[in-house]
């Protein structure tokens, strides 16, 4: 089986706070992905977000002055609740707003692979967790973010199973 975290950078301005609309909306990018993913405004990670969240998570073990910004890459972001009649089809939605967007773009851009794989990838490696697949995931998150912080965009994330 396949399940993606699916990732749009959107302006603000261009989102109805309603989950039916959204869901249309990922639905629709996530059709697109395949051109949408070269323009920078959309990425996806596969089933593996939660270790990459986990990696993240490795930034307490760095340095004492750490914030929460590690949670945003992956988690951050508001629920968009479900209409009180969800169809069945219905992903889990959540809306990352731009300050937020910075906020990931800047903790990405100044976070250490190398320090974040040395605090965790020995379990990671226990795991069968390959550091070339965490690095692309980085590399990828980080120009993702970066582009749609410097267009003021939001990021929308949905799960498809």
């Amino acid at each position: 089986m396949s399940i993606h975290l699916h990732f749009r950078a959107v302006a603000e301005s261009e989102i109805q706070n309603d989950h039916t609309w959204l869901a249309a909306f990922m639905a629709e990018a996530w059709e697109n992905d395949e051109a949408e993913y070269p323009m920078g405004i959309a990425h996806s990670v596969n089933k593996s977000w939660d270790a990459v969240h986990d990696l993240y998570a490795a930034t307490y073990g760095l340095s004492a002055d750490a914030d929460d910004s590690w949670n945003l890459p992956i988690y951050g972001g508001r629920p968009v609740p479900h209409s009180a009649d969800p169809a069945p089809s219905d992903p889990p939605l959540m809306l990352l707003e731009p300050t937020g967007v910075s906020q990931a773009a800047r903790f990405l851009t100044t976070v250490s692979f190398d320090g974040l794989w040395n605090v965790v990838g020995a379990r990671f490696r226990n795991l069968g967790w390959a550091r070339q697949e965490y690095r692309e995931h980085q590399r990828d998150l980080q120009a993702f973010y970066g582009q749609a912080a410097s267009a003021g965009h939001a990021v929308v994330k949905a799960v498809w199973a």
